[in-house]
């Protein structure tokens, strides 16, 4: 019997639904795990995604064709079976089960196990093939608790704001800063963001998720009123003349690439927080098990390492070439 899923030059596709997921060159239907720009492209003919996260591929992608999807809803392409279940990566993430004659495949996307209290909670899927990133695939990644995580982030802001300094935090526009959000301490003192970071905060709030108050930067804002203010920056504005208008200033990133001393150290910022919205080495292999799945298709990170890991336990692994990026350390996400 012929895979459901099988891996193109455009991207994962399924034959017998005629669709892609996920794909990376323009395609005429495209169901997206998530609204993050490696995952959900332009020009593709028609998109399906969730419910919730409809509103930031419509920010990010403009007027497209977009179909919507509750999470587990079964929707038939083709006579393919396709349901769209949580991701726990960002708010309105999933992975997507595919059932065809007997078959069930899932590709999940970006992923994260840990409940951060702002996406929806991971769910297993059982399935008999799995197609997993593993942009943390190594067993040096572990993630600090989120109780521990928050208790740095605002003692390391409070500490800055008792001598004026401002606490330049680099984070990703879309879900690691509005979970950052969640965490820090408001009473400690205003909260300002990049013009990338607010819209995204504006797009989730009019989804009915809860943010502390925030203030845009803008060339108008009269820094010397907000001393002392944690600053939400983009990796790319952290070291712009954005950033440099911030004095006195410390500058921290909040990234998984953070458990890497080498890493921490190129980055010359004072604080590093070991902070991500994907699996970590645990993560990665709870999830796996759970699905109950014999074959596994690794993606994006650390693959060579973690399939020969995943046969040595059994698994029928094998490592697949795609344009995803992970987390990349370029842009800290």
């Amino acid at each position: 019997m012929a895979d459901l899923l099988t891996f193109t030059p455009n991207g994962i596709y399924c034959e017998a639904g005629d669709f892609y997921i996920d794909p990376w060159r323009p395609v005429a239907r495209a169901l997206i795990t998530h609204g993050h720009a490696d995952h959900a492209r332009p020009d593709m003919g028609a998109y399906m995604a969730t419910t919730s996260a409809a509103p930031v591929m419509r920010h990010r992608l403009g007027d497209i064709r977009l179909d919507t999807v509750n999470y587990g809803d079964v929707t038939s392409i083709n006579g393919v079976n396709v349901s769209y279940h949580p991701a726990g990566h960002v708010p309105g993430s999933a992975q997507i089960r595919v059932e065809h004659k007997g078959q069930v495949w899932v590709a999940s996307g970006d992923y994260k196990t840990v409940d951060d209290g702002l996406s929806e909670p991971f769910e297993p899927v059982p399935c008999h093939a799995f197609i997993t990133e593993s942009t943390f695939g190594l067993p040096v990644f572990n993630w600090t608790p989120q109780d521990v995580l928050a208790d740095q982030i605002n003692a390391w802001w409070a500490e800055n704001a008792a001598n004026g300094v401002y606490s330049l935090l680099s984070c990703y526009a879309l879900g690691k800063a509005q979970r950052l959000l969640r965490a820090v301490n408001p009473d400690i003192g205003t909260i300002l963001t990049h013009g990338a970071i607010e819209a995204t905060n504006q797009i989730m709030r009019g989804q009915g998720i809860a943010l502390p108050d925030t203030t845009l930067v803008t060339p108008e804002l009269d820094l010397k009123a907000h001393k002392g203010a944690l600053v939400l920056a983009t990796p790319s504005a952290l070291n712009s003349t954005w950033a440099r208008r911030f004095k006195p200033a410390s500058s921290a990133f909040a990234s998984g690439w953070m458990a890497l001393r080498g890493v921490r150290r190129r980055r010359a910022a004072d604080r590093g927080f070991i902070m991500s919205d994907h699996a970590d080495w645990n993560g990665l292999n709870n999830a796996i098990k759970q699905t109950g799945a014999e074959r596994i298709f690794v993606t994006h990170g650390y693959t060579s390492v973690f399939s020969r890991w995943l046969s040595e336990q059994g698994y029928d692994a094998q490592i697949v070439q795609t344009e995803f990026d992970g987390e990349a350390d370029e842009d800290g996400q």
